[in-house]
């Protein structure tokens, strides 16, 4: 692989991949069944690690009627514990987007884990409302490792598939969220019948989530790599990549308003998802007067959506995007969302079980899939502060979920259902900024590209970079970068504009 004058001996003999590559090395397929180093394996070992993190965090939900009666918590205590769970990772997303750009997604990732496993244990030991609501708060720190697993496949790969990538990685992780609405029970339930009393069985059983994501972070050490080519540290001693600084990073981050503005959109959809993973168990027990281990089954329908749905948001942009270009991603999101918000209305008002069970899981579809819409543009944002975009829209989703719970779903101004039926308008209203996120290069919802001045994508990209910075050649991976997003065009401008001798990605 070569760019022109920039040719290197190492360039010459480039690694070989499974998989086939662009001029940055990140891959141009995604292979599902494949456990190919680097792209693959990196792909496998972040959803897994994200999803015991998602295990770990919603562990206590699904037993919160038996820890209720042993902690004596009230309506007030529990809604509290909730907030708690999601309102920690708010400021860790945001860190972790940037330890991300500085340090790397595989360190980042596997140091967060293992810091926060320790929460998870002391689970075991919470004797009042207070340290229940501790042992959660430090718990919900862990769920920021959703950001080092977008950027690990933001990192990994290419423009056609990214949002496939993102999508599927952060739906198999997200299942933690349902699976342990279903493990949690059953875990308790064996203890139990094995002779603990139900006020030690709780305890005991939350060791399992501790030890799986205490085993997830030494795998994440041990094999993953953070780039195709290697990891931060050896490739920046090794002069292949610039070892970028805090201020800058943060800098052009936070000054792109697109960020925000999914930051926002972020918050009604996955926010919403993890409103619905701290209240769903409860409300359909308390509601329907359905025993502990039904409870939890419904629930976990919600969060087991994500084996399909966010992925398919990742694949439906993927698609949209190669058609449409930017414009169809963004169209295809707004449109999911909103009908997300009005199916999450419709829940709050339907009064049978059956009913309630079928809104659900139709809710769920469209706000999951939201989720890796989102996604499928997050990567195109910026090139320089990839990571910080990321932990900013991950932690609007947290943000959200904070917001929402406080309003809606904190001690008893508004019955449950009533609280879910406001929530799906709030969904509808902080889906609409949407519209206003615009690229010069590709366009927006209702405009097309500028047609004032010419627009490319290295104008966008390469912006980010000062001249003195160019002049040292620190800016040639947002050139790469530039150069492999000209799909964003859609497939009729990309056709008309891409010179004829361009070459494809290729296997190498």
């Amino acid at each position: 692989m070569e760019i022109e004058g920039q040719a290197t001996v190492k360039e010459s003999q480039p690694p070989k991949f499974a998989l086939p590559v662009d001029s940055e090395h990140k891959a141009t397929e995604f292979r599902l069944f494949s456990v190919a180093a680097p792209h693959m394996r990196a792909f496998h070992l972040s959803w897994v690690s994200f999803f015991a993190c998602f295990v770990s965090t919603f562990a206590a939900p699904p037993l919160l009627p038996i820890i209720r009666d042993n902690l004596n918590l009230t309506a007030s205590d529990i809604g509290n514990a909730g907030i708690a769970s999601v309102s920690g990772a708010v400021f860790a997303r945001v860190a972790m987007g940037t330890a991300c750009d500085l340090f790397g997604p595989r360190l980042a990732s596997a140091s967060l884990i293992l810091i926060t496993a320790p929460a998870v244990y002391f689970t075991s030991i919470a004797s009042s409302s207070t340290s229940f609501l501790l042992v959660r708060f430090f718990t919900g720190f862990s769920l920021a490792t959703f950001v080092s697993t977008q950027f690990w496949m933001s990192s990994m790969f290419s423009a056609p598939v990214v949002g496939t990538a993102n999508g599927v990685a952060g739906g198999w992780g997200n299942l933690g969220g349902g699976a342990t609405q279903l493990i949690m029970p059953l875990v308790f339930g064996l203890i139990r019948d094995i002779g603990a009393i139900k006020f030690t069985a709780w305890r005991i059983a939350f060791f399992i989530p501790a030890l799986f994501q205490t085993l997830s972070a030494f795998a994440v050490l041990i094999f993953g790599k953070d780039l195709p080519d290697g990891n931060f540290g050896r490739l920046q001693k090794a002069g292949d990549k610039t070892k970028d600084k805090f201020s800058n990073v943060f800098y052009h981050g936070i000054k792109n308003y697109r960020g925000w503005i999914l930051a926002l959109s972020y918050g009604y959809c996955f926010g919403v998802e993890l409103t619905i993973d701290n209240i769903v168990a409860e409300y359909f027990y308390d509601r329907f007067d359905l025993k502990l281990h039904t409870a939890g089954m419904i629930a976990a329908s919600f969060g087991l959506a994500n084996i399909v749905s966010r992925p398919g948001g990742g694949m439906i942009s993927d698609a949209v995007g190669k058609r449409f270009g930017m414009r169809g991603r963004l169209w295809a999101l707004w449109i999911a969302q909103t009908l997300g918000g009005v199916f999450c209305i419709i829940l709050g008002r339907v009064g049978s079980l059956g009913a309630s069970i079928v809104v659900m899981i139709v809710f769920s579809l469209f706000c999951q899939a939201a989720c890796g819409l989102t996604f499928g543009v997050v990567p195109f944002v910026s090139r320089r502060s990839l990571g910080l975009i990321s932990g900013m829209t991950g932690g609007g989703g947290n943000v959200g979920a904070v917001l929402t719970q406080l309003i809606f779903f904190r001690g008893s101004k508004y019955s449950k259902d009533r609280g879910i039926m406001l929530m799906g308008v709030m969904i509808i209203c902080c889906t609409l900024p949407i519209c206003l996120i615009y690229f010069p290069q590709w366009g927006g919802i209702f405009c097309g590209p500028s047609s004032t001045k010419i627009a490319t994508e290295e104008d966008y990209y390469l912006s980010e970079w000062t001249s003195e910075e160019k002049e040292k050649g620190l800016h040639l991976s947002s050139l790469k970068f530039a150069d492999n997003s000209r799909r964003e065009r859609g497939r009729k401008e990309d056709s008309e504009t891409r010179p004829v001798d361009e070459s494809p990605s290729t296997q190498v």
